[in-house]
């Protein structure tokens, strides 16, 4: 529910602007985005102590040089009591200018650590693939294989080495 209503304001804020002002806005309800990490401030958001006009002032006191359309839109959010969407309205317009700006970010995750030549090579490789521009970082964890996740485009590819040894057994099982 809180997606659809965030693609609405989303969908308002992209008609009839271009990309570097997008950019602009975006990196500016980034910074006010962060905010909502902090569990005091999500206290002080939900609280029905604090007027509207003290929450937006708070917002907007997180980033100094706002533009006239961040500042409407954050008003026009604490006027409906949506200040709690933020993040997802950050969230769904950075996907939206990955997509205008045909640019994505990937995450590859493995147990051990891969060469830069290996992530160089997987990055291009992925690229030309999906014909967009890629950067993809490096996420070591217990994953006993490689999965490259590709967030914006949907891809997940994995390679698992539990799941090749469970399909050789049943291939094997089907054979005798």
């Amino acid at each position: 529910m809180i997606d659809l209503v965030a693609k609405r304001y989303v969908k308002a804020l992209m008609s009839q602007r271009d990309i570097d002002s997008l950019s602009s806005i975006y990196n500016e309800l980034n910074t006010i985005s962060t905010a909502y990490n902090d569990e005091k401030f999500l206290l002080i958001i939900s609280s029905t102590d604090v007027t509207i006009s003290k929450k937006i002032d708070l917002l907007l006191s997180f980033n100094d040089s706002c533009s006239e359309t961040t500042k409407n839109l954050i008003k026009l959010l604490g006027d409906n009591k949506r200040l709690n969407i933020i993040p997802t309205i950050v969230k769904i317009l950075k996907q939206e200018l990955a997509i205008l700006n045909n640019t994505y970010t990937g995450v590859v995750y493995t147990n051990v650590k891969l060469s830069e030549a290996d992530m160089t090579n997987m990055n291009s490789a992925f690229a030309k693939r999906f014909d967009v521009n890629l950067e993809l970082s490096q996420n070591i964890c217990d994953y006993n294989g490689v999965k490259v996740d590709i967030e914006g485009l949907g891809v997940e590819i994995g390679f698992s080495k539990e799941r090749l040894k469970s399909q050789m057994i049943e291939y094997i099982l089907k054979a005798v």
